[in-house]
């Protein structure tokens, strides 16, 4: 296990949260949840940060939680081994679902158990074309955690999200995207630099109205119609506020391209 299991790299306006440790395909250890979830936490509120990039060291995105350290727990109880649910898996996910900025998850090899969890938090995916995929969980007698409950049935519908759980059977990239999930394809060796041109775009656009869209999709299922309305009255004066609209409109009517500052 490497001493830095989360490395955070910072190039501008986009940060890259690197899971650390190739040799075990960036496993999660209690330490590497500790180091992610303080990370996610860091930039989510971090105001110099307009994006963010998550991706796993030596072309691995997640193999899931760490199985040795899992049994080791164990020991302990159930109580006990499941207590990171809620200590860090369910914190993790929550910021990287309702973080005020896009994420893009760069996927370039393994990716399964709570590494799709983590896949399927982020707002878009970069796949190395035919990596393989799985939900894992009940290969080993285990339901969903890393919210995947939600993520997985909102993206490909309630009969696949229970086809790939209850059979638990691999399934790759381009099927993930053809049943719904968001994302695209590139060589191993381009899946990286494309999650980062893809967060620097997002970078250079209207960071409060990508907020306001965010928070708009994520709540619009638990809203009923007005309710929805309302929200989206109140996210478009939020939005109308920013010099980034202001800006906007009069470049399109002085036929310039905009420039977003994220104000």
């Amino acid at each position: 296990m490497t001493d830095t299991p989360v490395v955070v790299d910072r190039a501008g306006a986009v940060a890259t949260l690197t899971l650390n440790d190739p040799e075990h395909r960036n496993a999660l250890t209690g330490a590497a949840k500790e180091a992610l979830r303080d990370a996610v936490a860091d930039v989510a509120t971090d105001e110099g940060v307009r994006a963010v990039v998550l991706t796993g060291s030596d072309r691995a995105f997640c193999l899931g939680q760490d199985l040795a350290e899992h049994a080791e727990a164990l020991t302990g109880g159930a109580e006990a081994a499941f207590a990171t649910v809620r200590e860090h898996y369910s914190p993790i996910v929550r910021n990287l679902l309702t973080m005020p900025k896009p994420v893009i998850a760069a996927v370039g090899g393994t990716c399964v158990g709570a590494g799709l969890g983590l896949a399927l938090a982020c707002d878009h995916r970069v796949f190395a074309s035919g990596v393989k995929l799985a939900t894992a969980f009940t290969g080993i007698g285990l339901t969903f955690d890393t919210g995947l409950s939600v993520t997985l049935p909102g993206a490909v519908g309630d009969a696949r999200a229970k086809e790939l759980i209850l059979f638990g059977r691999t399934f790759t990239a381009e099927e993930a995207i053809a049943w719904g999930i968001s994302g695209e394809t590139a060589a191993a060796d381009e899946v990286l630099p494309r999650a980062l041109a893809l967060a620097q775009q997002l970078a250079d656009g209207p960071t409060t109205a990508f907020a306001q869209s965010k928070r708009l999709i994520g709540q619009a299922h638990g809203l009923s119609l007005d309710e929805a309305l309302e929200a989206e009255a109140l996210g478009q004066v939020r939005c109308g506020s920013t010099s980034d609209h202001a800006g906007a409109v009069a470049a399109f009517l002085n036929r310039q391209a905009p420039v977003f500052t994220g104000r």
